[in-house]
């Protein structure tokens, strides 16, 4: 019995180390966590982040210019081009004609 509860204590001021040790690295994330600021999170105090006007037109400025020259560089398609009453006329006819020769080229080799 003397054994056994020596090795229990034992066991149990080593999970209470290492406890401790785990407690203090939760503590350390911890201050980084907020001594870290990530982008675009609210400041400290909880006031919010104001923006003059000439700097909003100076963005909006930026992103007029950016959307243009995207739109510039692009490819304007090229308009369809119509086929005329008498183009279409003329296929018609040379269709017609091609198909002629088509059978009468297969009624002469039967």
């Amino acid at each position: 019995m003397l054994i056994n509860a020596e090795l229990l204590q034992a066991a149990l001021s080593g999970y209470q180390a290492e406890c401790a040790r785990i407690e203090q690295a939760m503590a350390e994330i911890r201050r980084e966590l907020r001594s870290s600021t990530s982008v675009g999170s609210k400041p400290a105090d909880g006031t919010k982040r104001t923006m003059s006007a000439a700097a909003r037109k100076r963005i909006a400025a930026a992103q007029k210019k950016r959307w243009a020259e995207y739109h510039r560089s692009k490819e304007v398609p090229a308009k369809k081009r119509k086929l005329s009453a008498a183009g279409r006329q003329r296929i018609v006819e040379a269709t017609k004609r091609r198909w002629a020769a088509a059978r009468a080229q297969k009624a002469a080799a039967q």
